[in-house]
């Protein structure tokens, strides 16, 4: 078996080279071992974090930590995922696409 500190290890080098962190959100997303780490460290090395919804998935699939480090969270949208990633502020959203309010006071801007 894999060490977590190996894991932890891997998953640093492959993030280093990413100018933004893309967490997509299914269902299951919020109760995976390492969604949460994940975007901390990306925090941690400074990356822009967006979180994309899947088709299907539901506003209560969200991590916890991307609501307090996330840039920007769009629906399955390729303009907002595009503009998203090349660092143009995409707002924050819900599953359906409209504006909502972020669960924590971080400077965000609307998603119209």
């Amino acid at each position: 078996m894999v060490s977590d500190e190996t894991i932890k290890r891997l998953l640093k080098m492959k993030m280093s080279w990413a100018g933004t962190v893309v967490v997509l959100i299914g269902s299951e997303t919020h109760s995976r071992e390492w969604v949460n780490w994940e975007i901390e460290e990306a925090e941690r090395q400074g990356k822009r974090i967006l979180g994309v919804f899947m088709q299907g998935a539901k506003d209560s699939d969200i991590p916890e930590n991307l609501e307090k480090f996330g840039d920007g969270l769009v629906g399955w949208n390729s303009e907002k995922i595009i503009a998203g990633l090349e660092g143009e502020d995409v707002g924050w959203c819900n599953s359906g696409g409209e504006a909502r309010t972020p669960a924590h006071n971080v400077k965000r801007i609307g998603c119209q």
